[in-house]
């Protein structure tokens, strides 16, 4: 086809970054009806039809989240369009404040002119569904790689949460016993705008029998653990909590009280900026469970496979002592403590970082136990290299300050020292006792070396200082426990092809016997031969806890095997001493499993683990057996279900109570979403929610079109988002479904649709263009959907297709466009 063009520049105008007008000659078009043509999606570059598009906002080549924008002729002009950017979207951009100060805006205020804001571009792209917006960087506010300034920020949509953790558990014993186990652990809650209600829920239930006596009665239990509610205040990078919670202090150690909680949130700064997670570590001698809480609550509760664990996605939040207990496939059952640590409390020069907090102390039943309290504490950057910090808790009777200064040493690390003073009364007319506790915490990351300590801590509290946690405890028992010293190491270091890690705690009393708990772990990598990448490490543990004392060694080897495939080898030396050789594989990025054989004390045994992730939950089996001893089952499922006015769908599940975003797929079913390993899809009402999701981090929510059926496409595939904690996300992405097919469109006096006319499906999506003779390819079109064809300003027809479409497709399909 040829085209004479004759091109003139039209002056730029308010909100219109795109201004060239084409004029086509039609003469030289090789069609019959001349006249019967409407080029005016090609008169103007960059015309659009006036109207509103769901477009997916691209700034910097950064993609943002699909909005509808619209697309206004000005008044007199019907061959030009221009684009709204509108404020809602405005305030989405990151404008900084002297950028905001000079925009301006057109059509009564409701669009923003383009020009306001220095050296911004603007270029729609509606056959991709996209909006390009080019904004230089000394217009936008602070951003980081995957994290965003909080004018982006998402509160998400309404909705509720239902999120569960259970597990089964059965064991039979040689000897004749047996018992039954089922746990389980969840979060039940609601959002509303940026207000998040959370209920922590709890229950198990367990029945044993034994031979030749009559089954012990069931003992079940459920129980709400806590009930909060919160609500993020960006503005002030802070967190605002009323109902139950437990005390985050970097000052003071943690109890669990009813009241109202405000503090500065470190998930809010740039990831650079914010503080230590907590981790746990330790050995499993069998397939086992481990459950992690802290007063009662459970925190974490997982299944894992016999050898070295080690878990780190426990809540930034999470901070004072927490009680590990890890029950083995055999019955056996080991407890610990680990106390969590943190870095030097250091805040940016002439920053405050703060908290503040008020009510009453409080059980897991519910029942406030204690007097009345109110607290605070703040941090200063009082320069480049030094903070100053301080903070007190107040009651009738019981009354702690504390005061301590950071010091950044440079390439030295971090280090900071502070002391707390106590004043407590236990019972009435007895004596107030008065105390002191004295910290020093250090960090440092060597570069020269590859080694970093995450934190090397010391803490020493003489007889009479009582935390608020040891004097509600004494309040009730005189015998509680009092701590008296307490050290706390962790220790990473990398070498050329060898990583160790080490970590230390250890805490003496001053009426108990010391806990301590070290764990040191090793590993290697080369190759042997034919064999690459062949690993081996160690982890070497001891464990002294309520008297008791458990200390061993765990080797393993693993070597890869096939595509996927790994062959291992391990021996744990300690208590008991076992060996074992193993096979794990893969059989599709959704499913793993683990077989194991080997013996323990001289007797057989064999296990088997099995993990599937579905677009459902988690699934978790495991099953082991000993010779003349034991077999048992596990089983856990960890999922989610979460419902908003847009849909709902269950799913798997991260943090429980935690943040999330619902995928709408335009109510196509089987949609993948996610481009990297396991994979969710969209259920039978179009429907997916990605959990993996991190608050206040940038996240990426794609569409795997390679994974797409061959009759759907995805007119766009990507969208990001910053959410703020416990939200409700919400992405909506534009399918097409259909077949493609040839018509051929001829009007009721048998005439076509003008060349060039628009088609478009009852969603209003775009499925092609009108060619000569009325001749269109079309994307997308389903059996018995009415088409609407559009041309000029006002003039269209409708083709309804039939209830059936022919099988083979690749001949035209006359159908009739009726006005």
């Amino acid at each position: 086809m040829s085209t004479f063009l004759g091109a003139t520049v039209l002056c730029a105008s308010p909100g219109f970054a795109y201004a060239d007008t084409v004029e086509f000659n039609a003469d030289l078009l090789d069609v019959k009806d001349r006249d019967n043509i409407d080029l005016s999606a090609f008169s103007t570059k960059g015309y659009v039809l006036p109207g509103v598009y769901d477009l997916l906002v691209n700034i910097n080549g950064q993609a943002l989240k699909t909005v509808p924008v619209r697309f206004i002729s000005p008044e007199g002009d019907k061959k030009e369009s221009r684009v709204c950017i509108d404020q809602s979207l405005v305030e989405k951009l990151g404008l900084t404040e002297d950028a905001m100060v000079k925009v301006k805006w057109w059509n009564d205020g409701e669009c923003l002119i383009v020009d306001s804001v220095n050296g911004m571009e603007v270029r729609p792209d509606v056959s991709k569904n996209l909006l390009y917006l080019n904004i230089p960087q000394v217009n936008l506010e602070y951003n980081a790689p995957y994290w965003d300034p909080p004018s982006r920020w998402e509160d998400g949509i309404s909705g509720a949460v239902f999120d569960y953790y259970l597990a089964a558990q059965h064991m039979d014993q040689t000897s004749g016993g047996s018992s039954t186990r089922f746990t389980g652990n969840g979060v039940v809650g609601a959002n509303l705008g940026a207000w998040r209600l959370r209920a922590g829920w709890q229950a198990n239930s367990q029945s044993n029998s034994n031979s030749g006596a009559a089954s012990n009665p069931s003992q079940s239990k459920f129980s709400w653990t806590d009930v909060t509610l919160y609500r993020p205040l960006p503005q002030y990078k802070a967190r605002l909590a009323i109902g139950e919670s437990y005390l985050e202090s970097n000052l003071f150690d943690t109890f669990r009280y009813t009241g109202v909680g405000l503090k500065s949130d470190d998930a809010m700064l740039p990831p650079n900026l914010r503080g230590y997670a907590p981790e746990v570590s330790g050995v499993a001698q069998t397939n086992a469970k481990v459950t992690i809480s802290q007063q009662g609550r459970v925190i974490k509760e997982i299944l894992v496979p016999a050898g070295p664990f080690r878990i780190q996605d426990l809540d930034r939040s999470t901070s004072g002592q927490l009680d590990v207990r890890v029950e083995e496939s055999d019955g056996r059952v080991q407890t610990f403590q680990v106390n969590t640590a943190s870095i030097p409390y250091l805040t940016r020069p002439g920053q405050l970082r703060y908290k503040a907090m008020a009510g009453k102390p409080s059980e897991m039943n519910h029942r406030m136990n204690g007097p009345v309290f109110a607290g605070g504490e703040v941090s200063w950057g009082a320069s480049n290299n030094v903070s100053l910090y301080g903070g007190s808790i107040l009651s009738g009777k019981y009354q702690a300050f504390s005061a301590g200064i950071g010091r950044d040493l440079a390439q030295f690390g971090a280090l900071s020292f502070d002391v707390t003073h106590s004043r407590a009364q236990l019972r009435d007319m007895e004596s107030w006792r008065g105390g002191n506790s004295y910290r020093l915490s250090y960090s440092k990351v060597f570069d020269a070396t590859r080694s970093q300590v995450t934190f090397a801590g010391y803490r020493f509290s003489d007889q009479n200082f009582l935390s608020m946690s040891d004097y509600l405890r004494l309040s009730q028992d005189y015998s509680a426990m009092r701590p008296k010293q307490m050290y706390t190491v962790a220790l990473n270091q990398q070498f050329d092809k060898v990583s160790a890690y080490l970590s230390i705690n250890r805490l003496t009393y001053w009426n108990n016997a010391e806990s301590l708990r070290y764990n040191l772990s090793a590993s290697t990598y080369f190759n042997f031969g034919n064999f690459r990448n062949v690993s081996v490490s160690m982890n070497a543990y001891s464990s002294e806890y309520n008297g008791k004392k458990d200390n061993g060694v765990f080797l393993s080897m693993s070597i890869p095997w096939g595509n996927s495939g790994t062959l291992g080898y391990s021996g744990a030396y300690g208590s008991s001493k076992s060996q074992s050789v193993s096979y794990s594989d893969r059989t599709s990025p959704n499913d793993y499993y683990t077989l194991r054989g080997g013996e323990t004390g001289g007797r057989a045994e064999g296990s088997a683990y099995y993990s599937r992730d579905t677009s459902l939950a988690k699934v978790d089996a495991m099953a082991s057996y000993r010779a003349q001893d034991y077999s048992s089952l596990n089983v856990s499922v960890r999922g989610g279900l979460t419902v908003t006015p847009e849909g709902g769908a269950l799913h798997p599940v991260g943090a429980s109570g935690g943040t999330r975003v619902l995928v709408d797929t335009n109510g196509v079913a089987g949609v993948p979403v996610g481009r990297f390993g396991s994979k969710i899809k969209s259920n039978m009402f179009g429907k997916a929610v990605v959990s993996n999701v991190g608050s206040y981090n940038r996240n990426s929510i794609d569409i795997d079109v390679n994974g797409m059926p061959d009759n759907v496409q995805a007119n766009n595939s990507i969208s990001t988002g910053t959410f703020t904690e416990g939200a409700i996300g919400y992405r909506k992405f534009d399918m097409l479904v259909g077949e493609k097919a040839m018509l051929s469109l001829q009007t009721k006096d048998g005439s076509f649709p003008p060349f060039g006319a628009r088609v478009f499906n009852e969603k209003q999506q775009e499925l092609g263009l009108v060619g000569e003779q009325g001749v269109t390819y079309v994307n997308g079109i389903v059996a018995g959907e009415q088409l609407q064809v559009k041309w000029g300003d006002t003039g269209q027809c409708q083709v309804q297709l039939s209830d059936t479409l022919p099988g083979d497709l690749s001949d035209s399909l006359t159908v009739q466009c009726q006005e």
